[in-house]
């Protein structure tokens, strides 16, 4: 069964609020209490009835945004989207002095009904960290044509990629960043089906910057095709003692990953490793849970189903 990433409805330990056709701000509703600027996450989203920009400027006029500190992009186009999210990156950036607290920032919360992950075109993001040097996280959903340059960001503690597919350049600029406070990584490397490029030296070289971390304390490397090369790198890093938990799920792990991760230094510090949407045999997966639930780490073990008409084919959970 595959994975389809949904709506959030939390960010940055905040309950999302939609502003727009999807919130409370919609033509036709109710108007209701808007809550504190603060106390929620404002996801700014429209649809094919109104463009973004005069929502974005109505955003600005009704809310205080200096109070702002977690702010959700979702669709931004109306019938199709031509230019990607460069027009989108153009409003933030001119306006972010309008948002003096801003801490946390996603873009692109879109469900498959709207556009398949594969389809998202996203934009700079460095654009956006180095207009926010007081940001402590982003996520974006979606890798094509996105790019990140190597910069130092002195208070970004979480980064979260999702793709169907990530190009490689943006990997190994990554590896070439200074991200002193992270905390938290996530990538989704997705298929080279659509668009994913990554090979295992893109991700051991990331392994051996990520030492620079010295507060990570969460690596999700997932969704990928090559899982098992990810495992066996994974297994190696010296960044992994340090860590209180792994996720290596949706992707094609199999038993050389697994038998990669046994023999590798131990994991058992770990508080949880998620390796659901597996290809692992039932041997390989029982000997992980022999080797590490002992030792207290909560380990996710659900497999992925296997195609009946053709049950060796492995495949990630989230590509096109």
């Amino acid at each position: 069964m595959r994975f389809h990433p949904s709506h959030l409805k939390r960010f940055h330990n905040l309950p999302v609020h939609a502003f727009g056709p999807a919130g409370d701000d919609g033509p036709g509703r109710r108007p209701r209490p808007r809550p504190e600027p603060a106390s929620v996450a404002w996801k700014v989203t429209t649809d094919c009835d109104q463009a973004l920009e005069p929502l974005w400027r109505r955003f600005l006029d009704d809310v205080r945004t200096q109070e702002v500190t977690a702010l959700v992009i979702g669709a931004w186009w109306q019938e199709w989207d031509e230019h990607g999210i460069g027009p989108v990156l153009d409003l933030l950036t001119a306006d972010a002095h309008r948002f003096p607290r801003l801490r946390a920032l996603f873009l692109a919360d879109v469900e498959s009904e709207e556009s398949e992950i594969s389809w998202i075109r996203q934009g700079d993001l460095t654009r956006v960290l180095r207009a926010w040097p007081g940001l402590e996280e982003i996520g974006a959903r979606g890798a094509d044509q996105l790019v990140i340059e190597p910069l130092r960001h002195d208070r970004l503690r979480t980064l979260r990629i999702e793709s169907g597919g990530l190009a490689a350049d943006p990997v190994r600029a990554l590896a070439a960043c200074e991200f002193p406070a992270l905390r938290h990584l996530e990538l989704w490397l997705g298929t080279a089906e659509y668009g994913g490029e990554c090979a295992a030296e893109e991700v051991t070289a990331l392994l051996t910057a990520l030492g620079r971390c010295p507060g990570l304390r969460h690596l999700g490397v997932k969704n990928s095709d090559i899982q098992d090369a990810v495992a066996a790198a994974v297994a190696e890093a010296p960044v992994v003692a340090g860590l209180t938990s792994l996720d290596l799920s949706l992707g094609t792990l199999g038993d050389e990953g697994g038998a990669a991760l046994l023999s590798g230094q131990p994991l058992t510090h770990l508080r949880s490793v998620d390796l659901r949407h597996h290809f692992m045999s039932d041997e390989l997966a029982c000997r992980l849970r022999e080797t590490l639930e002992p030792h207290g780490v909560e380990l996710v073990l659900t497999p992925a189903r296997r195609p009946s008409y053709r049950p060796e084919a492995r495949y990630v959970a989230v590509g096109e």
